[in-house]
C-alpha cells in the first residue's frame, strides 16, 4: 500500500511555501495531482506514484536528500552551534526544509568532503566502525616526512591518550621542510589525523578531506558550496566497503 502525506505538508516540506501560502494557492486553482486541480490542500496523496504540479512545476519528490559539500574552514560540521557557523548554515533555502545532517565529523579547521542527508540508515553504515569505511586526506605537513613515516604510519600510531590507531596508507606527494602527502585513514579518532603527526613529532598546517569510501569529492564545487549527489555517487556510498580486514590494511 503507498505511503500518502497530507499536500499542504508535503509541499511545505519541498519549499513551495508555509501551508498557508499553499492553501492559498489551491483557492487559487494553482495546484494540481495528476492533471486534476486540488480542491483541497489538505488532501492526502501518495508522492511516490502521484504527478504534483505547483504553478506548472513538477513535484520532483525524493523520499531521501544526499548533498556533496565542500566544507571551509570556519564552520562546524554540525546542525547548530551557538558561537561558529554550521554546514546547515551553508545550505541554500532550497534544501533546509529537510533536516538534512552530517555524515560524521570534520574538524572546524579541516577543509574537504562532507556529506548531508536526512538518510539515517545510510549515515549509520557509513559511520559503522566494523566497516572501517575508508577517510582520504590531502596535508600540507611541517616537517620532513620520510619512508620511516610510511612504515610507522602502516604499523598504527600510538596517540598521546595510548590508543594505538588501525594501520593507515601514508603516500608521500613532496617532502622536505614542508611536505605534501595523502593519508588513507579507516576509523575517525577525535583530531586523529593531526595527533597521528604530532606523534611523529611533526605537525598539520592543512588538511582536507577528498574521499570517503570511494566516494571522491567534486573538485568543481567551490568551498562552501554543495549539490545533490548523482544516483551514481549514492550507490558508490552506500557500497563503500573497506578495502581489507582489519591488521590488512597494508599491503
Amino acid at each position: 500500500m503507498a505511503v500518502t502525506q497530507r499536500l499542504d505538508k508535503l509541499l511545505s516540506n519541498f519549499g513551495f511555501g508555509t501551508r498557508s501560502e499553499i492553501k492559498r494557492l489551491v483557492k487559487q486553482g494553482l495546484i494540481k495531482v495528476d492533471g486534476e486541480t486540488v480542491k483541497d490542500s489538505g488532501m492526502h496523496v501518495a508522492p511516490q506514484s502521484c504527478t504534483v504540479e505547483v504553478e506548472g512545476k513538477i513535484l520532483n519528490y525524493r523520499e531521501f536528500i544526499y548533498l556533496m559539500m565542500n566544507k571551509p574552514d570556519g564552520v562546524i560540521s554540525a546542525t547548530w552551534d551557538g558561537k561558529h557557523k554550521t554546514v546547515v548554515d551553508l545550505l541554500p533555502e532550497e534544501f533546509r526544509c529537510f533536516d538534512l545532517f552530517p555524515v560524521g565529523r570534520l574538524d572546524i579547521d579541516t577543509e574537504g568532503l562532507v556529506i548531508m542527508t536526512n538518510d539515517g540508515r545510510l549515515a549509520h553504515g557509513v559511520l559503522s566502525p566494523r566497516k572501517h569505511v575508508s577517510k582520504k586526506y590531502y596535508a600540507l605537513i611541517d616537517g620532513n616526512v620520510t619512508q620511516s613515516d610510511i612504515d610507522a604510519f602502516a604499523e598504527g600510531i600510538t596517540l598521546d591518550d595510548g590508543y594505538k590507531t588501525l594501520p593507515a596508507r601514508l603516500e608521500i606527494l613532496s617532502s622536505g621542510e614542508n611536505s605534501e602527502i595523502e593519508l588513507v585513514i579507516y576509523e575517525g579518532k577525535f583530531h586523529q589525523v593531526k595527533r597521528m603527526f604530532e606523534a611523529t613529532g611533526k605537525k598539520v598546517k592543512f588538511l582536507k578531506r577528498v574521499e570517503m569510501g570511494d566516494l571522491k569529492l567534486d573538485e568543481s564545487l567551490e568551498l562552501g558550496s554543495c549539490r545533490e549527489m548523482t544516483p551514481d555517487e549514492i550507490n558508490i556510498l552506500k557500497n563503500s566497503q573497506p578495502r581489507a580486514a582489519e591488521g590488512e590494511f597494508i599491503k
